[in-house]
């Protein structure tokens, strides 16, 4: 897992509600033990039937080309519990994911692998878009520091998460990192309640 502080970079608007795993990643795609997941990242709408990039598709654009951050449409992640949908988003480049509401299982999965899942109101969503299309670079920056998001020609925009979530991207640990940091406080309590409850069995 990558530690996440302040990350820059050039944010795609892909503006379609319900952007399910298997868009972002399909069965087909995996198929043989395909490694490099990012290679085809959105590969049906990335590319035609001969390989062939679409020009019309947003991270095919010169100007979100090689973007570290999509905002997206309500519902991003949804459908399976496809994994390997955040893997390959993380192995092309992306960092975090700005929309107004995630699938469950997907907003897990990016936490557990570092990706930032931020849910923003959906008119603040659709703010941040308008304003990457009309600037030059449609940069970004994400400040989990500061628990803000940078966009030209806005205000800086506040969004919340979890404290724990928050701490384990921001020093690169995982839960078994955060679990064994517990572990003296796991043991003092079972002794307290071995003692005070023997016939539980947690004296050692």
């Amino acid at each position: 897992m990558k530690r996440f502080e302040s990350v820059s970079g050039i944010a795609a608007p892909l503006m379609r509600n319900n952007v399910d795993t298997d868009a972002i990643i399909a069965a087909r795609s995996m198929e043989g033990g395909k490694r490099d997941l990012g290679s085809v990242l959105f590969t049906n709408w990335r590319f035609d039937l001969d390989g062939n990039e679409r020009p019309d598709f947003v991270l095919n654009q010169p100007k979100y080309r090689g973007a570290t951050f999509i905002v997206g449409g309500a519902n991003f992640g949804c459908g399976s519990s496809r994994e390997s949908a955040v893997w390959a988003l993380a192995q092309y480049g992306i960092r975090a994911v700005v929309a107004p509401s995630f699938g469950d299982i997907f907003h897990e999965n990016s936490l557990q692998n570092g990706l930032l899942p931020i849910r923003l109101d959906e008119a603040v969503v659709h703010r941040i878009a308008d304003a990457l299309g009309r600037s030059n670079d449609a940069a970004m920056t994400i400040d989990l520091s500061g628990n803000r998001i940078l966009v030209t020609g806005l205000e800086p925009i506040s969004f919340s998460i979890d404290p724990e979530r928050r701490r384990a991207l921001l020093e690169a640990k995982e839960d078994f990192d955060l679990l064994v940091e517990e572990l003296p406080a796991i043991v003092e309590f079972e002794t307290a309640a071995g003692i005070d409850r023997p016939w539980v069995g947690l004296n050692r």
